[in-house]
């Protein structure tokens, strides 16, 4: 039986710039488990083209898991990539779910605001990317909630675009609801880049970087949930039907 290879969807619009931290990912992920064929597929996440790709990649009859390596993009991204399986020449396709919430990704996020120096008395915020999507404000709200419950203290979340309060608004709030305390920001990131940069611009007084960062491996927990979502797809392998 063919082992269905893992199609590694990743964003690329002309504003990202993650310095290969996804490559460095995804090579983790091709040790981790060298019996899988990792192909990644770069995508503008407003104009999704995956054709090209996987008719230069894949043969008919090759299964694909296709797995979206981002935390939480937005619905239409997840449809968008549901036809381009679907379209084309026949193949046995499935798409996962993204990174997104999971409990892996909250204990990264309290490892990193530890790390980073987190002090007993520190208020905390957590940057969150943003966008027009109501479910993906509403996931990164769900997110925060968890971090909260994680670090059983209370955390509010900021966004750095297409959603309020803004992260400079909410350390602002902080810093006039708590008065003499320190403003702990976590980054809700998978990638360094602009993102990354601007909530180190924000001015907090610890800033806990990406789930990805510049000279370091990738964490385990995310090598880990990347191939937990590639062997539940493949569990689940089946036809995509047309739309």
């Amino acid at each position: 039986m063919t082992v269905p290879a893992l199609l590694a969807v990743v964003e690329g619009g002309s504003d990202v710039i993650d310095d290969g931290a996804v490559e460095q990912l995804l090579s983790a992920v091709r040790r981790a488990a060298p019996e899988l064929r990792v192909v990644p597929a770069v995508v503008d996440v407003h104009q999704v083209e995956l054709e090209p790709l996987l008719t230069a990649e894949f043969g008919d009859g090759e299964p694909v898991v296709a797995v979206p390596v981002m935390l939480s993009p937005p619905a239409h991204l997840h449809r968008d990539l549901e036809r381009c399986l679907a379209a084309g020449s026949p193949r046995r396709a499935t798409l996962t779910a993204a990174l997104g919430a999971d409990d892996s990704i909250v204990a990264l996020l309290a490892e990193r605001l530890r790390s980073a120096g987190l002090g007993a008395d520190d208020v905390i915020v957590m940057a969150a990317a943003g966008s027009s999507d109501h479910q993906v404000v509403r996931d990164s709200v769900d997110v925060g909630r968890r971090l909260a419950h994680a670090l059983e203290r209370y955390v509010t979340v900021g966004f750095l675009s297409a959603a309020v309060p803004r992260l400079a608004a909410a350390v602002e709030t902080m810093r006039g609801l708590h008065p003499g305390s320190r403003v702990a920001v976590s980054s809700y990131l998978l990638t360094p880049g602009r993102f990354a940069e601007s909530v180190v611009d924000v001015g907090g007084d610890v800033v806990a970087g990406p789930l990805l960062m510049r000279g370091r491996r990738p964490p385990q927990a995310l090598v880990d949930l990347v191939l937990n979502r590639y062997r539940q797809g493949a569990s689940e392998l089946a036809p995509l039907r047309r739309v």
